[in-house]
């Protein structure tokens, strides 16, 4: 298909945006301020750009997630034009709109639900003129789109969802407010770094081969959050928390996903998507949650291609899945190893409660034991983030804090409670080197 033509529809719709709308793309237009739009007190900033060959095609919206801002995406938009006009927004408190009070009221943003945030996006549409979009929404951005399709359906063509879920995991929820203490306890350090272990796959490094450098700037933008960007974050926590259910889509919907995502799992996009009627669904390979990060012109041309109404089944580096392959996927993202010596000791943060525990099996992101003094199972289970697991390995013993979030009977399934590169480096190794030794057994 040529990218350059324009159907009757998509001609029609632009031709009633004013043409001053949109700006031509060059290299140095990240570097301007973006416009400014005011809504009941509310401000909404964006960015339209497009290239001449397309500028008349239906314009993609990109909704991003809770980290992004406008220059996120610079890299990443060249590839988009191919499809259309791309239009950049965030809406209050998200990406880099840094608004946390309304200017009338004076009130706060944590008011806003994200369905709230969605219907705030289809007013703007209005205001603008523009009767009918393509939609990119990436994580928290994913939710935002969903409801806006949900919303207003006649303003849809087609939308992209990356990193999504209709519920949250009690495991996902525990790391989301796990997060949100470590940043309210002032341990931005542990924070940062908690952050980016739960966001990019530690364990699969070996195959996102996401570089140094990033990994550290990602660090740095975290541990160093401002007075506001911590209250952003922690209304967009929130948000998500309270989240009971995310709309499904009627629109024609791609749903992609890292291959390696431990943040929204690759089984749960599926799972959403299997409920579209309307879908295709597509694993990113060698990528988890970030894909555009980690595999930036794979991800972009799947996405370019699907804008374009192309095929997707033999572009390189993406995996399309059939609804019969969908329903076969594996539910976890890492193998449970069977450790060589499974007996140690979980200990308490803060007093002299220990409680002696077999390893039944283990991987980077938890494990399951079983405490064998079964009358302290109940005690150490009310301590939920203050319990930390001992391992050793040939450096010696090491502790790694635990987030418990299951009992039965005196079993106790824990979350690892990633705050440390370091801890984390030695856990992988510790992990990896248990699963040799099973091999050689």
């Amino acid at each position: 298909m040529n990218s350059i033509a324009k159907d009757t529809a998509s001609t029609q719709l632009v031709e009633m945006i004013p043409d001053a709308f949109f700006q031509e793309y060059h290299r140095d237009v990240f570097k301007q301020a973006p416009i400014e739009f005011w809504l009941d007190g509310w401000k909404i900033e964006y960015l339209a750009i497009a290239d001449p060959k397309t500028k008349y095609n239906t314009p993609i919206i990109i909704i991003g997630g809770a980290f992004q801002n406008f220059n996120s995406y610079k890299y990443c938009v060249e590839q988009l034009f191919q499809a259309g006009p791309v239009i950049l927004i965030d809406l209050p408190s998200m990406g880099s709109n840094q608004q946390i009070y309304n200017r009338n009221t004076g009130a706060s943003a944590a008011t806003l639900e994200l369905a709230d945030l969605s219907c705030m996006l289809g007013q703007w549409m209005d205001a603008m003129g523009i009767q009918k979009i393509s939609v990119m929404g990436m994580s928290l951005g994913s939710v935002v789109a969903s409801h806006f399709a949900d919303q207003r359906p006649e303003l849809v063509d087609r939308m992209i969802l990356m990193g999504v879920m209709q519920k949250t995991r009690p495991s996902w929820r525990m790391i989301m407010e796990e997060s949100l203490k470590l940043m309210q306890e002032g341990r931005m350090q542990e924070f940062g770094q908690a952050v980016i272990l739960y966001l990019v796959n530690h364990a699969k490094f070996d195959k996102t081969r996401m570089s140094p450098t990033a990994k550290r700037l990602f660090f740095q933008q975290m541990a160093e959050f401002t007075a506001t960007e911590q209250l952003r974050y922690e209304i967009n926590c929130n948000r998500l928390l309270r989240l009971k259910n995310v709309p499904i889509p009627t629109c024609k919907v791609l749903v992609a996903a890292g291959q390696y995502d431990s943040f929204t799992l690759p089984f749960e996009n599926a799972q959403f998507a299997l409920q579209c009627p309307n879908m295709e669904f597509a694993l990113i390979a060698n990528a988890d949650h970030v894909p555009q990060l980690q595999r930036r012109k794979e991800t972009m041309q799947l996405f370019s291609t699907y804008m374009r109404g192309e095929p997707i089944q033999a572009l390189d580096g993406i995996m399309p899945m059939s609804r019969a392959q969908m329903h076969l996927m594996e539910r976890r993202g890492e193998e449970r190893i069977i450790v060589q010596q499974p007996h140690t000791i979980m200990t308490h943060r803060h007093s002299a409660l220990q409680a002696n525990v077999k390893i039944i099996n283990v991987n980077f992101f938890g494990v399951l034991i079983e405490v064998q003094e079964p009358n302290k199972t109940q005690e150490i289970a009310r301590y939920s983030r203050d319990m930390s697991l001992h391992l050793h390995d040939e450096q010696g013993e090491f502790t790694i804090e635990c987030l418990i979030f299951e009992m039965k009977q005196n079993r106790l399934r824990i979350l690892f409670k990633h705050g440390s590169f370091d801890v984390a480096d030695r856990l992988l190794h510790y992990v990896q080197t248990q699963k040799e030794a099973l091999l050689k057994h």
